[in-house]
């Protein structure tokens, strides 16, 4: 024979059963994340082999270093081609392994020449200008100089990447100034790759060795930082390019998670786009960025997908 249930107990059942009711069986979902700011538009690239620096010219011409074709090409702002210039060796206008390329506000293209440990300047359609660099510590010299950026009076910076600094020279080459040393400390670096100038003369610096992104004045005075290791927003896997937008926007190419980034000038999360991928908007670890003149298109390296994507505001 059952025995009775108590009236408590009963009660005490009902109450419970009201509230498992009431209650979600499984925990809230996370809220969809909003759309990209930034949406696909276009994409070019059967002529590439592994495309790594990308620079926006001012009359909208778009320059691409093809590095395993060691040769520079430029194209349409949608990607119809222009022209190219280079080949392998270590004569004026050949290259081994151009990884870098910044255009300046008079047309001259600069590239940096990474096998060959110096730069070499262009006009628009590729006639050599000048040079300078070569291997070791000194001054004015490189061990694996990588992004480069023009500032709006000329000046030129460069990540010297094996030196774990930045060097800045006058349109034409000679030295100014450096700083950086390898360490995790304010102003040194660990792999700096990346760099951007802004319109106020602030230069960003992308560091892939401890996943940060610093700025300084354009004498290389320390004004702040951000960004770690991981794969969170403002968080990096492999940072590679750097471009500041004429509104002061900084986008990050986060390599190994397939996204761009972008931030305020001091590094507050705003937005990303991208994904692991051979569709339309995704990468296969991006390279470099550049931004059109208006700042209403942004120009992505696909590495390994040996294609430039471009991309443009939602509507």
């Amino acid at each position: 024979m059952k025995k009775p249930i108590g009236i408590l107990r009963a009660l005490l059942g009902v109450v419970m059963l009201a509230a498992c009711a009431e209650s979600p069986t499984e925990p809230p979902t996370k809220p969809p994340e909003p759309e990209p700011e930034w949406v696909y538009e276009g994409q070019w690239g059967s002529e590439f082999y592994e495309p790594c620096g990308v620079a926006v010219a001012p009359d909208g011409n778009v320059y691409v270093a093809d590095a395993n074709n060691h040769r520079i090409e430029y194209f349409t702002a949608t990607g119809s081609f222009r022209g190219r210039w280079g080949s392998l060796g270590n004569g004026n206008g050949q290259f081994a392994y151009p990884v870098g390329v910044a255009v300046a506000t008079n047309g001259h293209v600069y590239v940096t020449d990474l096998g060959n440990d110096r730069v070499q300047y262009f006009t628009s359609s590729g006639s050599f200008v000048g040079k300078w660099g070569s291997d070791g510590t000194g001054n004015g010299r490189f061990h694996g100089p990588h992004g480069l950026a023009v500032a709006s009076n000329g000046n030129v910076y460069v990540t010297d990447f094996g030196n774990y600094r930045v060097q800045y020279f006058t349109s034409g080459g000679s030295f100014l100034g450096k700083w950086g040393s390898k360490g995790s400390g304010n102003g040194q670096f660990s792999g700096p790759r990346g760099i951007g100038v802004a319109p106020d003369g602030n230069v960003y610096v992308g560091s892939a060795g401890d996943e940060r992104v610093q700025y300084f004045t354009a004498s290389g005075s320390f004004l702040g930082k951000w960004g770690a290791p991981g794969p969170g927003n403002g968080q990096f896997q492999g940072l590679y390019g750097i471009t500041v937008a004429p509104n002061g926007n900084v986008f990050a190419a986060d390599h190994f998670k397939d996204r761009v980034q972008y931030f305020t000038s001091t590094g507050s999360f705003l937005g990303k786009f991208g994904a692991h991928g051979t569709g339309n908007g995704q990468f296969i670890q991006p390279g470099d960025i550049a931004l059109s003149p208006s700042g209403d298109r942004v120009y992505v390296s696909d590495v390994f997908n040996h294609r430039v994507q471009y991309f443009k505001r939602r509507a």
